[in-house]
């Protein structure tokens, strides 16, 4: 897994294409309720100093699977707000979005100085495993914020100190994805056999 930086028409394009898609856009806001972005939006976004945003790809080769980034990126306070998001969904479950989220924490509170990021999920979101896996910690709910198909639904509030952050290890990390791959091939052979 490799994260690269967000450049070029093609990952403008793709990642608009997976902000485009419903299943994944109804999951975030960028403020004052947007969701929709385009690639001309995302390129200026990635100019701009508020925001830090990395690609994400499998083992297999450099084709970007998944998104991660800060924005509201404040170098005075030293503080973010991380979001992410997975692209391709037939790689999910697998940890990846996990490990390039924590080598993405990494670099924010090494590289870039950070002191504290925070973030929000939906309750209910897949997302909030990932979170927790990353050691954010709860910290608060924002009731009935956040609609989806015209339900209401809360906000779950997290942060993550420097002091608190631990990358996950890598090798450990390769371990779980080969057991995750072998899972389904150990399950059709019980099957079968």
């Amino acid at each position: 897994m490799k994260l690269i930086p967000l450049d070029g028409p093609e990952h403008f394009e793709r990642v608009a294409g997976w902000l485009a898609r419903k299943e994944n856009h109804q999951w975030l806001d960028f403020g004052n309720g947007r969701q929709d972005f385009t690639p001309t939006l995302l390129k200026v976004m990635a100019q701009q100093p508020t925001h830090f945003m990395r690609l994400y790809t499998s083992d297999r080769d450099d084709t970007p699977i998944g998104i991660v980034g800060l924005t509201r990126v404040d170098r005075v306070f030293r503080t973010a707000m991380f979001w992410g998001l997975s692209g391709d969904k037939s790689f999910r479950s697998r940890g990846i979005s996990t490990f390039a989220s924590s080598k993405l924490m990494t670099i924010a509170f090494r590289d870039l100085g950070l002191h504290a990021i925070n973030t929000w999920a939906v309750e209910h979101n897949q997302s909030t495993r990932v979170i927790e896996r990353l050691g954010f910690r709860l910290i608060g709910r924002q009731r009935q914020c956040h609609e989806i198909d015209g339900r209401l639904y809360d906000r779950l509030l997290f942060d993550l100190l420097a002091s608190e952050h631990r990358e996950l290890d890598e090798a450990r990390w390769r371990r779980s994805e080969r057991l995750h791959r072998q899972a389904p091939y150990a399950a059709e052979t019980a099957l079968s056999g």
